[in-house]
């Protein structure tokens, strides 16, 4: 019987077993066996032609080639010397030692915009710690990532793994999924506030991410406007914005808006006329609330084209004026497309609450950017800011997930904390799919005085 689920568990189950307690050196051997074949250039034009047509457009063919080199490499670069299997640390003063353990098997959920790169992050990091990993398709994209998974397999057998450490559900389903994510020992969900949902309804611990909604703040500080035109019109562009990291909106400081707005002009963004914007707000949201599927990840000039608004030939990314953010205005919030809305601000401390508000409406918990040479304000925009990650003077998308330029660790899954109902507010890589066993053993005892927890305090406040 075709995805038998119960069955591919089992399956999975008795893969897990064979590498549980294998050592560090044919662990690593393993997932270096995985990530050649994934990083090879023929798997990942292979990869990303198919994830390319199967979706009906979502993205760009280049762009995901690109995308799933610098995905596998770098998570493999993160992963380099990391101790995953017995022993990890210790800590001999205090008679401690911690021994890593995998979970089982993990159900990972991915989506359609990235149906081939998510299972390469992902699918390294669970070899990396000794777990399987069965994978639910999205609907729109069932071919690339079963075809992600064959060549991981693929890869596991040529040196003797188990090849079922890696499973791919053929044609996929809601039931599929749901049966999945409750029979798995753990689960990892790529996608937005529905899935989540769903995820936790299957009554099993997991890790889930949230919608992104990244506002661009640019500040009179930069030097060169020209360049942090070029630097967030590549980023927005990247993939045809099909990442949650790509920004969704940019917030200019009053000073510099008008040689901002050109310098974003020059770089092909097209500013819409007030009735053009009101045009491309009923094609975006036709039924005023639920975005038009046939956006995402699609051209600018296409979207213009469907959507009948004229832009000039080479536009690359459509700009439309921000009115108030939150649901009253949904050009405030996530689009996933080459779609930019553009705020006016003179009050830093105010456009980060400004930020929050579309935040609360779309995105909570995700990412934030800023343009700026003053730390305080970058300071003052991570200590405020109700996300996981402040990009700095970076293009959003190649850093906020990893890139080389970025201190970020490696990833396609973005958590954004209790803000968006999931676990972590972390980039959701190896370090999140360990079982940790303490073993102590006996210190002489330490034991505290009264007056050295409370000296300062009672001096101060006295003793009633």
């Amino acid at each position: 019987m075709k995805d038998n689920i119960e069955e591919m568990y089992q399956r999975a189950r008795q893969a897990f077993r064979e590498v549980e307690f294998w050592p560090q050196e044919k662990v690593d051997e393993m997932v270096l066996a995985a990530g050649w074949q994934w990083q090879k250039e023929e798997t990942r034009k292979e990869l990303a032609r198919l994830a390319v047509d199967e979706s009906g457009g979502i993205g760009v063919y280049e762009d995901k080639v690109a995308k799933i080199w610098t995905k596998t490499l770098g998570t493999l670069r993160d992963q380099q010397g990391a101790r995953t299997c017995g022993l990890v640390r210790e800590d001999k003063e205090k008679g401690l030692k911690v021994y890593a353990k995998p979970m089982g098997v993990i159900a990972d959920v991915v989506p359609c915009t990235n149906p081939e790169s998510t299972i390469c992050c992902l699918g390294l990091s669970t070899l990396k710690t000794r777990n399987a990993m069965i994978v639910s398709p999205h609907p729109r994209t069932p071919g690339s990532s079963w075809l992600a998974v064959e060549h991981g397999r693929r890869a596991l057998r040529k040196i003797g793994a188990p090849e079922d450490l890696l499973q791919c559900i053929r044609e996929t389903s809601h039931e599929k999924t749901r049966e999945l994510m409750s029979r798995c020992d753990f689960a990892v969900a790529t996608g937005g506030a529905a899935l989540v949902r769903v995820v936790y309804e299957a009554g099993k611990p997991a890790h889930t991410v949230g919608a992104g909604n990244v506002v661009s703040i640019v500040d009179s500080t930069v030097v060169d406007l020209a360049s942090t035109a070029a630097k967030i019109v590549k980023s927005k562009t990247a993939n045809n914005a099909a990442s949650c990291s790509s920004e969704n909106a940019i917030a200019i400081e009053e000073c510099i808006y008008d040689d901002m707005l050109e310098a974003l002009k020059a770089e092909g963004c097209y500013l819409c006329t007030e009735e053009e914007r009101e045009t491309l707000r009923k094609y975006y949201w036709p039924d005023g609330k639920h975005l038009n599927r046939d956006v995402v990840a699609k051209p600018a000039t296409t979207i213009a084209k469907n959507a009948k608004i004229t832009v000039p030939d080479g536009t690359r990314v459509i700009m439309v004026l921000g009115i108030k953010p939150g649901p009253e205005d949904r050009f405030s919030g996530e689009k996933i497309s080459p779609v930019m809305t553009v705020w006016k601000w003179t009050d830093f401390s105010e456009m980060i609450e400004r930020t929050k508000e579309m935040h609360r409406f779309s995105g909570e918990g995700h990412s934030v950017s800023l343009h700026s040479m003053m730390e305080d304000r970058q300071e003052e925009l991570a200590i405020k800011a109700n996300v996981g990650r402040v990009v700095c003077n970076m293009g959003h998308t190649a850093a906020n997930s990893g890139g080389w330029g970025s201190g970020l660790p490696t990833t396609d899954s973005l958590g954004c904390g209790t803000w968006a109902g999931n676990m972590t507010s972390d980039n959701i890589d190896w370090r999140h799919f360990l079982n940790y066993t303490w073993a102590s053993t006996p210190i002489p005892e330490q034991v505290p005085t009264t007056e050295t927890f409370f000296a300062d305090y009672l001096k101060k406040w006295g003793p009633d």
